[in-house]
């Protein structure tokens, strides 16, 4: 089993087929289905991709195919820019006159 009962899980689920979506919603829009990923807690032991049960932190209970067991963000903000480090620098001398005193 990947998940346990009880663990805290995502699933994904398509709300919407593209063939389903509203005709006010833009061409390019209306090629991909409306898909949700929701959190919560697995209501029983579980495969990835099983479609499972869960309940999230506010309660709702949701259904949806299993992801991925304890989820969690891996977005960044980038590599660090050196020219922004300077810029960082020149405000400060501009605004205070040079180094903070702490």
């Amino acid at each position: 089993m990947d998940a346990r009962c009880g663990d805290w899980v995502i699933i994904h689920n398509i709300v919407l087929d593209s063939s389903q979506r509203a005709p006010q919603v833009p061409e390019d829009t209306k090629l991909h289905p409306l898909e949700t990923w929701v959190k919560g807690f697995i209501d029983r032991d579980a495969n990835i991709s099983d479609l499972v049960k869960v309940k999230t932190i506010t309660g709702r209970c949701v259904e949806g195919n299993l992801v991925n067991v304890n989820p969690y963000y891996t977005h960044d903000y980038g590599k660090c820019i050196p020219e922004l480090l300077q810029i960082g620098l020149q405000a400060r001398d501009i605004l205070f006159g040079g180094e903070l005193n702490d």
